[in-house]
Formats: C-alpha cells, sequence, structure tokens
C-alpha cells in the first residue's frame, strides 16, 4: 500500500467514524468533537516541529496553551472601568518598571567587565530593587482591584478588541516566552529539558490561577466575545427562519450547527496555512537542516551550524502555534478557565496524538490529533454501551454491574493506553511515518 492510499484509507476511516455519530447521536456533537479535533491537530502540529523536526522534548505545553487562554481574555474582554480607575495605573508602573529592570540587566550583563560573580551580584540586587518596587507599588492596587466586585469582576478586564486577534497575539506571547525559557533551558540534557519544561508550565499555571486581578483566578473568566454569530440572534434573524422552514429543518438545532460550521469554517483555514507552511518548511534546505541537527548534532556543529540558535528558533516557533491553539480554544469555548490546563489533557494527549501520528510528519499530527481526540471524546459513551452488553445477563442489583457501570467514564484511559500500546506494538514509528 503506497504512501497517498494509507493517508486516504485512514482519513477516510475517521471522517466515517465521524459520520456515524453525526447519524447516531446528532450533528450538534459530532462537529463539536470535530472542532476540538481540529484544534488539536494544530497543538500537535507544534509539538511535532519540536520533536519531530529537532528532536526538542517539550513537556510545558499546557503552558502555552495557558498562554493562548489569556491571551484571548486581555484582547477581548471589554475593560473592567472602575478596577482601572482604581489600580490601573500603579500596574502599569508595575510593568514600565519591570522593562526597565530587565533592560538595565541586559545591558549591564553586555557592557560590564568586572568578573563573572561580581556582575552576577550587581544584576542580582538590581533584580531585588525592581521587585522591592514592584511589590511596593503593586500590591496595593492589586488589593484594591481584586476587592472591587470580586464575584463579578475584580480583574482589570482586556482591550474589547474581537477575539480573533488573540489568536495572533497568543501566539506571539507564547513565543516570546519561549525565547527566554529557551535561552535558559535549550543548553540542557533532554531528560532535564522535560523536567524544566514542565516545572515552568506548572509555574504559568499557579500564576493564572491566584493572579486574580489580571484572570479572576479560579473564578474564571465568562461569556467571552465569539467570532461567529449566537444561536439566539440566528433564530430571530428573519433569513434564518426562512431558510429553516424552506427545508424543514428545527430551528434550534439548525443555528447550533450553523454556529459550529462557522467555528470549523474558521479553524480549517488556520489548519491548513499552518499545514502548507510546515509541509514548505520540512522539504526545504532548513527542514533538512533540523533534521540532520536532531540525527546528529556533532556534524552538524562540525559543518558550522549553531545548534542552539536553530533549537532556540525551532521552540519558539512550536511553542507560538501551541498558543495559538489555546487562544483558539478559548474562543470555541468562550470561556477562560485556569483549573482546566492538566497536564493529562494538555501535555500527555498531545504527546500521544504526535506519538500515535509519526513524529516528524505533519499529516501523522493531523490525524493523530483527530483520532486521539475523538477516541478521548467518544471512549465513555462506548465504553458504557459495552459495559452494558457483558453485563445485561446480571441482576440490576448486582454489585459487579453496578461497579462497572459506576466506573464506565474511566474506559477512555484504558482505550488510549490500549491504542497507545496497540500502535506502538505495530506500527513503532507511527500511523504514518517520517518520509524519506
Amino acid at each position: 500500500m503506497s504512501y497517498w492510499q494509507r493517508r486516504i484509507m485512514v482519513f477516510s476511516l475517521f471522517f466515517t467514524l465521524l459520520l456515524f455519530v453525526g447519524l447516531f447521536q446528532s450533528w450538534n456533537v459530532a462537529f463539536a468533537i470535530f472542532n476540538i479535533c481540529i484544534i488539536s491537530a494544530i497543538m500537535a502540529l507544534g509539538v511535532n516541529i519540536q520533536v519531530g523536526y529537532a528532536g526538542i522534548f517539550n513537556a510545558g505545553i499546557m503552558g502555552f496553551a495557558a498562554i493562548g487562554g489569556l491571551a484571548a481574555v486581555l484582547i477581548s474582554h471589554p475593560p473592567v472601568n472602575e478596577t482601572i480607575s482604581l489600580g490601573g495605573f500603579s500596574i502599569f508602573m508595575c510593568i514600565i518598571i519591570t522593562i526597565l529592570t530587565s533592560i538595565v540587566c541586559i545591558l549591564l550583563n553586555i557592557k560590564l567587565t568586572l568578573s563573572k560573580p561580581w556582575r552576577r551580584l550587581i544584576i542580582s540586587l538590581i533584580i531585588i530593587t525592581g521587585l522591592f518596587f514592584i511589590n511596593l507599588v503593586g500590591s496595593p492596587a492589586v488589593e484594591k482591584i481584586e476587592a472591587f466586585e470580586p464575584a463579578a469582576t475584580g480583574f482589570l478586564g482586556g482591550f474589547g478588541l474581537p477575539i480573533i486577534f488573540s489568536w495572533i497575539v497568543g501566539a506571539f506571547i507564547a513565543g516570546c516566552i519561549a525565547w527566554l525559557i529557551g535561552k535558559i533551558t535549550l543548553g540542557l540534557r533532554s531528560d532535564y529539558l522535560a523536567i524544566a519544561t514542565l516545572g515552568i508550565a506548572e509555574t504559568i499555571i499557579y500564576i493564572l490561577k491566584n493572579e486574580d486581578w489580571l484572570t479572576r483566578g479560579v473564578k474564571n473568566v465568562n461569556a467571552l466575545p465569539r467570532p461567529v454569530p449566537y444561536e439566539l440572534n440566528l433564530q430571530k434573524a428573519e433569513w434564518f427562519i426562512n431558510f429553516c422552514q424552506r427545508f424543514e429543518f428545527p430551528l434550534v438545532e439548525t443555528s447550533s450547527i450553523f454556529v459550529k460550521l462557522c467555528y470549523t469554517s474558521l479553524f480549517l483555514i488556520v489548519l491548513i496555512i499552518l499545514f502548507s507552511l510546515f509541509e514548505i518548511a520540512l522539504k526545504s534546505p532548513w527542514g533538512r537542516m533540523m533534521r540532520a541537527i536532531r540525527d546528529n548534532e556533532v556534524s552538524a556543529r562540525a559543518m558550522g551550524k549553531n545548534i542552539k540558535a536553530r533549537h532556540i528558533e525551532i521552540f519558539i516557533l512550536g511553542s507560538a502555534v501551541v498558543g495559538l491553539a489555546g487562544a483558539m480554544l478559548t474562543t470555541l469555548e468562550g470561556q477562560f478557565t485556569p483549573i482546566a490546563y492538566q497536564p493529562l489533557r494538555f501535555t500527555f494527549t498531545v504527546w500521544v496524538m504526535v506519538i500515535i501520528g509519526g513524529t516528524g510528519n505533519n499529516y501523522g499530527s493531523i490525524i493523530g490529533g483527530f483520532l486521539v481526540w475523538f477516541l478521548w471524546v467518544e471512549a465513555e459513551p462506548l465504553g458504557l454501551f459495552f459495559v452494558e452488553i457483558l453485563t445485561s445477563p446480571l441482576n440490576d442489583r448486582n454489585p459487579l454491574k453496578i461497579q462497572l457501570l459506576t466506573n464506565a467514564a474511566h474506559m477512555r484511559y484504558i482505550m488510549m493506553g490500549l491504542l497507545l500500546l496497540l500502535v506502538l506494538r505495530f506500527a513503532p514509528k507511527g500511523i504514518f511515518p517520517e518520509g524519506r
């Protein structure tokens, strides 16, 4: 079987499964699954260019996804004028102090001709001084902001711009943070790099959970604006009512499907653009150079390649794509929930997508994102269905039957593990291995 035949067969299988969901469950569920499948595929593409192109193990995926979600809040949420008047100026001054402290530290690190211990001591003192002034100026302002109607606001809000701009901003901020992380960690061995990036991701999540003035913390930010129409507005629109009456479609369900199709169109455009760019990059001299560095750093360094600079480059690019996907996910959900950023969903699951699809292959990242998320969502109803069949001969009060039915939701973990084992056993390089 040729590569193209294999690709057609696997993608056809996925869309057939999606068709069955639409026919036997509902088209609302099918399109809801497909939308998150697309976002998952974009995340998997971002991780794949790190590990597949350059061999960088990034365990901090959820941190960059959360940064994208934060960007959606900061860009789209309307500003809260009352909290801005209470502490906005002080927060702005803290940002200025942070920027000035960073610039002074960078310049001193470059210009000072003192020995390393003295240079580090001076820079450390400047950082401590900057933190002191930030705390002095910012702490009272933060208390005032968080105390103002905490049940409804208690934070500064955002800029009130269209949320679709947050996709670009989320990618940019994630890329900037990746540059800073890369400068510190990319000289480490792969296992230490994984630990460092996981720790940094947990730090980012911790900040988002506790800095209420910025994100409302665990109280969440709800009702973010949409880039697509609202169902209630569609149900009142004359053209949409006429359309539903003409084809005898139910109004409420059709409005929900229409909204999901609008999201699908936006997400597919982003996926197609990214996939096309990454395919061009993979087959370009730059892509061949990155794979040469991945396969043999010693030989690549002997040929004059700057290994760390290239690693930082690819780390920024992949993290920016994950940040973009994080902003898209928050846009789809319409709310920002810091507590939802768990390693199981945003790190382990995305890594499984890349491994199952095939590292170093962009087609593999897409099908991995599609299949793994589909299984993650449908494993629970499928598990319940099979458990009901297996336990049908038993009495309804049977303790074994009650136990199995109660724990059917955990079937998704069993199925995920089983899928991973089967792929690693029969296709160790993934469904679509990296091409020569």
